[in-house]
């Protein structure tokens, strides 16, 4: 998030992706199925395991039956889908634009090589998940980016992890954001109303600080290192337009992807500097571009339109924990509304119906269902909107199974899951191996269902922390059939 003056109430969209957004309640809504929550009085499991090792039940600190927190292995994103000529455009938008409008009247981005440096009480996972990700940086964006060395002053970027009550308490919105030239929240506090930490007066960077959560699940973690930290690399702004991006305060994407890998490149090309005009810019982009993604040249043009503000608006209520219920259903209807209104075709029309169903899960189950299959409708067949239409079939296959269409049910589950292990959105895998499992179970199949179930509380304890660990018995897998659809 990019806070500054003028901009500092600005909501963050990050409801998607918390401990019991709206990916760990894809089952406690509809009641039916019982969703039963099993607290763990426990400490988070230090050990750590990348997919494609085998977790080692011995590093696994507690005495439990539990398997030890699952991690991501490091990968690099698959390249965009677009035509330069729109992505072109997109990096303009997000460079010399702030969120809340304000034009930026010249580019900026770090000369020469960036360090980091970590601070605060930070979780175990913090080191892990940032390391990972500069090293997806330097691959894939070729920045020059390293954890500062020991004894090495200042650094370019300081990630300080703090409570998240201490974030709200600047920021009541933001679960974490990054401020230029501070280098801790002690210093920020008392420099908050001073120019230098407004970002419509950055005209260089030198030092920045990034401000994240030391209290929360490891995903949540995670996801506020890749957008700040790419956000105190490059791109200011958030567009509601793209569909393939961090950049985005729809949080869809929680990682960085092939696009924002381009933008990152494309930021750091030696053919611009600092201080540069948009003007300036747009003249080296296209041979910027072409050079660096040769496939985006022969793709053919089809920009999306600007999104209002009154969208923008909508969604944020939708969105946003301090509205009531009845504000978050009016502001669901009116995005749809608008995005209608619009000839919207695109995510943005099928994330309106998202929301609707969000809201009418627990009142309105059938409605709600029938808003999950209209966004499906917009989101089409392709890679880049996977991931939204994994937020839709896991609902549906809660619907299927409830309704006892097991076979329709398994194969929103197994295209969900898909996407959701390429999105590395460990809550959405934990949710859909629960249900998996009692499929399983329901079948007779119990030692499948004993597998899954472990590997389900593997993510979980990365995607919704150790807290808290989705479980359904037999019984409830027996209640969400036909004979109690009502």
């Amino acid at each position: 998030m990019i806070p500054d003056l003028a901009e500092a109430d600005q909501r963050r969209a990050c409801d998607l992706f918390s401990p019991w957004g709206a990916l760990g309640r894809v089952l406690t809504a509809l009641r039916a199925l019982r969703l039963k929550t099993v607290f763990l009085g426990c400490t988070l499991l230090m050990a750590c395991a990348p997919a494609e090792t085998p977790p080692s039940r011995a590093s696994a600190s507690l005495a439990t039956d539990l398997p030890p927190i699952r991690t991501f292995a490091t990968r690099a994103a698959s390249p965009p889908l677009r035509s330069n000529a729109d992505m072109a455009r997109d990096f303009l938008d997000l460079h010399f634009r702030l969120e809340g409008g304000t034009t930026m009247p010249v580019f900026t981005r770090f000369e020469g090589p960036v360090s980091v440096a970590v601070t605060g009480a930070a979780p175990a996972t913090l080191r892990m998940d940032l390391e990972a990700l500069l090293t997806r940086l330097r691959r894939e964006a070729g920045i020059n980016v390293r954890l500062r060395a020991p004894g090495e002053v200042p650094a370019s970027v300081t990630i300080e992890a703090v409570s998240r009550a201490r974030i709200q308490r600047l920021l009541p919105h933001a679960a974490c954001f990054v401020v230029p030239n501070v280098s801790s929240i002690e210093e920020y506090r008392r420099a908050r109303r001073l120019p230098q930490t407004d970002w419509k007066n950055l005209r260089s960077r030198e030092r920045l600080a990034i401000f994240v959560p030391n209290d929360v699940n490891p995903q949540e973690l995670r996801d506020c290192l890749h957008e700040e930290l790419a956000q105190a690399l490059g791109p200011l702004n958030d567009l509601y337009r793209l569909r393939d991006s961090v950049f985005n305060d729809d949080n869809v994407h929680a990682v960085l992807t092939g696009f924002d890998m381009l933008m990152l490149r494309a930021t750091y090309d030696p053919s611009l500097k600092t201080g540069m005009t948009r003007e300036e810019v747009a003249a080296r982009l296209p041979a910027i571009l072409s050079r660096l993604n040769p496939a985006g040249a022969r793709r053919a043009s089809a920009p999306l339109p600007q999104t209002p503000s009154a969208w923008t608006s909508a969604v944020e209520t939708a969105l946003g924990g301090s509205a009531t219920r009845a504000q978050r259903v009016r502001a669901a209807h009116t995005a749809a509304h608008i995005a209608e209104a619009q000839g919207w075709q695109d995510h943005r029309r099928a994330f309106g119906h998202f929301l609707i169903g969000r809201t009418l899960e627990t009142s309105a189950p059938e409605q709600a269902e029938a808003h999950f299959r209209t966004a499906l409708n917009y989101l089409g067949t392709g890679p880049d909107t996977a991931p939204h239409r994994a937020l839709n079939q896991s609902r549906l296959a809660a619907y299927a199974l409830r309704a006892g269409n097991v076979a329709r049910a398994e194969q929103l589950i197994d295209t969900a899951y898909g996407a959701a292990q390429t999105s590395q959105n460990a809550a959405l895998m934990a949710t859909l191996l629960t249900l998996k499992a009692h499929i399983a179970e329901s079948r007779g199949d119990h030692r499948r269902a004993t597998a899954l179930r472990a590997e389900s509380a593997g993510w979980a304890l990365y995607g919704n922390g150790p807290g808290a660990v989705i479980a359904l018995t037999p019984r409830e897998v027996a209640a969400a059939g036909p004979s109690r659809r009502r």
